[in-house]
C-alpha cells in the first residue's frame, strides 16, 4: 500500500512539475536558435502568471469528466444562482471536482502512510477523502447560492421601497429598475446586479415579461418571484404599477413583521437547552458549591467523630 501511494505521488509530482516547466520556463525561440544557428523570427509572447496556468489546467481537467445534458443544465442553474456566470464556469467547476478528487486522496495517503492504523482504516480514510474532494465543490456552490439568496432577500425591501418612489416620481418601470440598480450598488450589490441584468436584457430586445421571468429563475427567491408576478400582472392587465408595488410593499412589510414575531415567539423554546446545559450548571456550582465544601470539611468529620 505504501509503495503504491509513493508511486502515485511521484507520478503526480512529475506531471505537475513538467506541466509548469513547459508552460513557464521552456523557451522555443532559444531552442530553435541553438539547434539551427539561425535567429528564428517569432512573435514574443508575454509570460503567463502561475495562477493563469493553474486556471487553464483546471479548465482542461473539466473535459475529462463526462456529464449528461440534464445534469449540465441543473449545474449551470446552480452556478448562476451562486453568482458564477463566466463562459467557462462549468468547465472550471468540473475541473475542480477532478482536481480535488485526486489531490485530496493523495494528501490523505501521505498523512496516513506513517500512522500505525490498520490497513482497512487507512483505506476508508482515503475513500472518504475521495468523496470529500469530489463532492466538495458541489457543497461550496450550494453554500454560496444560499448566501447569495439571503443577501438578495435582505436587500429586496429597500429596493422595493426605492422602486415605488422612483415610479411615483414619474419614471417608467425600466428607468426605475435602472435607477435602483445605480442607487443601491454599494448597499445591496447582489440585487442591483440582478436588476442591471434585467435592464440589459430589455435593451437587447427581450420582452419585459421574459426579462422579469428570467430574473425570478436566476435568483429563485420566493419574495422576488412574488414581486415579478405582481409586475407581470400589472403590465398585462394595465393596472397602475405604482399602486401595485405600494400594496405589495405593504404586504412584504406585514410579512416581515410576522416573521419577526414568529422568531421572537420561538426564542423562549430555543433558549431552554442552552440555559439547562450552560447556565444552570454554573449557577448550581456558584450557589451550592460553598455549602458542599463546608459540609465536606466540617459536618462529615463531626459525624465521624460521633
Amino acid at each position: 500500500m505504501m509503495i503504491l501511494a509513493a508511486f502515485a505521488i511521484f507520478i503526480l509530482v512529475a506531471i505537475a512539475v513538467s506541466t509548469v516547466g513547459m508552460r513557464m520556463w521552456v523557451q522555443p525561440k532559444e531552442a530553435i536558435e541553438r539547434v539551427t544557428g539561425v535567429s528564428a523570427e517569432v512573435n514574443d509572447i508575454a509570460p503567463k502568471h502561475p495562477s493563469l496556468v493553474f486556471h487553464e489546467m483546471v479548465q482542461k481537467l473539466g473535459d475529462v469528466l463526462p456529464a449528461s445534458p440534464k445534469d449540465v443544465s441543473i449545474m449551470q442553474r446552480r452556478l448562476i444562482r451562486a453568482g458564477f456566470r463566466g463562459p467557462n464556469t462549468l468547465k472550471i467547476f468540473y475541473g475542480s471536482k477532478v482536481f480535488f478528487g485526486v489531490v485530496v486522496p493523495v494528501v490523505m495517503a501521505m498523512l496516513v502512510a506513517g500512522s500505525g492504523s490498520d490497513a482497512s482504516n487507512k483505506f476508508v480514510a482515503i475513500l472518504a477523502s475521495v468523496a470529500a474532494g469530489f463532492f466538495g465543490p458541489n457543497e461550496y456552490v450550494n453554500i454560496m447560492g444560499k448566501r447569495r439568496q439571503k443577501e438578495i432577500q435582505c436587500g429586496l425591501a429597500n429596493s422595493l421601497d426605492l422602486l415605488v418612489v422612483c415610479i411615483e416620481s414619474g419614471l417608467g418601470l425600466d428607468q426605475a429598475i435602472l435607477q435602483v440598480s445605480k442607487e443601491l450598488e454599494y448597499a445591496h450589490p447582489e440585487i442591483c446586479e440582478e436588476f442591471l441584468l434585467v435592464n440589459l436584457e430589455l435593451k437587447a430586445g427581450k420582452r419585459r415579461v421574459e426579462a422579469l421571468r428570467n430574473l425570478s429563475e436566476r435568483t429563485s427567491v420566493d419574495d422576488l418571484k412574488k414581486l415579478v408576478a405582481v409586475l407581470i400582472q400589472a403590465d398585462r392587465f394595465g393596472t397602475g404599477i405604482a399602486a401595485s408595488l405600494r400594496s405589495h410593499a405593504d404586504f412584504m412589510r406585514v410579512q416581515a413583521r410576522q416573521i419577526a414575531e414568529e422568531k421572537a415567539a420561538k426564542l423562549g423554546v430555543k433558549l431552554v437547552f442552552p440555559i439547562f446545559f450552560c447556565i444552570l450548571p454554573s449557577l448550581f456550582v456558584v450557589t451550592v458549591g460553598p455549602i458542599a465544601v463546608k459540609i465536606v470539611r466540617e459536618l462529615i468529620p463531626m459525624m465521624n467523630g460521633m
